[in-house]
């Protein structure tokens, strides 16, 4: 299968009534058990590298490995950037073989994010690379605190950005370590009541699984990101394989024990997006 692009599969899941995941990745270990998931499951997948992964490994290193698992698996694997600040990471990022990018204005003015959307944008599109922004704020557990999307302004971002898919607030909260509240709906049905372009929730583990699947067959919002929740459980596998063995020191034996726990985790997440 080759590397796709985000356009690629959320077309397909808002005409049909489901959602991708987008998967939060910060290692090998776990963009693997994330593509073996999906293999599993029969189902697209977004590896995400976010601004913590690129912390540590340099964006042309997590291109190549994006599409080393892409090219070898046998459903569409996307390469995404997920919360590029400026310009010049998301340039970075096409430049080093990623399919699909998102440019973060959302702490900017509403005007000056539409227009250095819209650059990114138009940059992406003629590379073959998708786009994805994000209009409001989505805020952090314990940090800063969400702004609401508004529907005109939505509207307005998706019209002039020319965006493949748009992040919106309502009501998610990014790094949340249990279900919350959930979404406001009334508040996405009257963004999807203004704009046809495909929805994508961030902070997606604070999201009650039940109101995931639900929106995820019979809404606008095809691309829910899930970091959290798996990295939760990472280290829940990480703590009992050091424990089974406090002598063993092999990094590889180690974490050959966590994959499969982790992909367990990724399949249930993955189950729960497709149709009904």
């Amino acid at each position: 299968m080759t590397l796709a692009t985000l356009a690629d599969v959320l077309q397909p899941a808002l005409k049909n009534g489901y959602a991708v995941a987008g998967l939060v990745t910060l290692g090998w270990e776990d963009m693997r058990a994330y593509v073996r998931a999906a293999e599993a499951e029969g189902v697209p997948v977004i590896l995400q590298a976010g601004p913590g992964c690129r912390a540590h490994t340099p964006l042309p290193v997590l291109g190549a490995m994006f599409r080393n698992l892409a090219e070898a698996a046998s459903v569409p694997v996307v390469a995404h950037l997920d919360h590029g600040y400026d310009a010049g990471d998301c340039r970075e990022a096409i430049d080093c073989g990623f399919a699909s990018v998102m440019y973060d204005g959302s702490r900017k003015p509403l005007a000056q994010n539409i227009d250095e959307t819209a650059a990114i944008a138009e940059a992406a599109h003629a590379a073959g690379v998708s786009c994805e922004g994000e209009i409001g704020f989505v805020g952090y557990s314990g940090g800063e605190q969400s702004k609401g999307t508004d529907p005109d302004e939505a509207a307005r971002f998706a019209k002039e950005t020319g965006i493949d898919a748009m992040a919106i607030s309502v009501g998610n909260v990014h790094l949340q370590t249990d279900a919350g509240g959930g979404l406001d709906e009334e508040r996405i049905r009257a963004i999807e009541a203004k704009t046809d372009v495909p929805l994508v929730i961030h902070g997606g583990s604070g999201v009650p699984t039940d109101q995931r699947a639900r929106l995820a067959r019979g809404s606008h919002i095809c691309k829910f990101n899930i970091g959290t929740e798996l990295r939760q459980q990472f280290g829940s596998a990480l703590r009992a394989a050091v424990a089974r063995d406090p002598n063993r020191f092999d990094r590889v034996e180690i974490m050959k024990e966590i994959e499969p726990p982790l992909t367990d985790a990724a399949r249930t997440v993955l189950r729960g997006l497709k149709p009904g």
